[in-house]
């Protein structure tokens, strides 16, 4: 059984948070794979995570070159697990089918898009009979919140 978070997105973005959530899930020892909706997503956020904050970086790689295997946190499009990661977190669309394989699945999505929400709920539904889920809500501050 996997843990199951989601994150509801509405404070503060994608941008602001995953690269948090990232650099806390290496704490752990764990390795990451974050699942992107679309290419060009995915080289925005490879892009981003090398400059988010001016004194440090976030080690990662861009699916589909030989050193996958070698990657803390790989991002992809794919649904594969080349990095042979714990931690698989699914951003900007990307939907989880099963918690398979996996210590703990993270599912982010925008509060602003009802699109995304329902989506959200869609996926709770269908994770929630094999798997411990939680959802985690943003306050006006940024702070986050576990509601169930």
């Amino acid at each position: 059984m996997a843990d199951v978070l989601f994150y509801h997105l509405e404070a503060r973005p994608l941008e602001a948070v995953l690269p948090q959530l990232l650099e806390k899930t290496l704490e752990r020892g764990w390795r990451a794979v974050v699942e992107i909706g679309s290419t060009e997503r995915a080289e925005m956020l490879d892009a981003h995570l090398w400059t988010f904050r001016e004194d440090s970086f976030l080690a990662h790689g861009l699916s589909g070159h030989e050193t996958d295997a070698l990657q803390p946190v790989l991002l992809t499009t794919g649904s594969d697990n080349p990095n042979g990661a714990n931690v698989r977190f699914f951003v900007d669309g990307a939907v989880p089918q099963s918690a398979e394989g996996y210590e703990r699945i993270v599912f982010m999505f925008s509060g602003h898009d009802p699109e995304a929400v329902e989506r959200a709920r869609d996926v709770w539904r269908a994770l929630r009979q094999d798997n411990a889920v939680t959802y985690w809500q943003q306050e006006p501050s940024g702070r986050w919140v576990k509601r169930g």
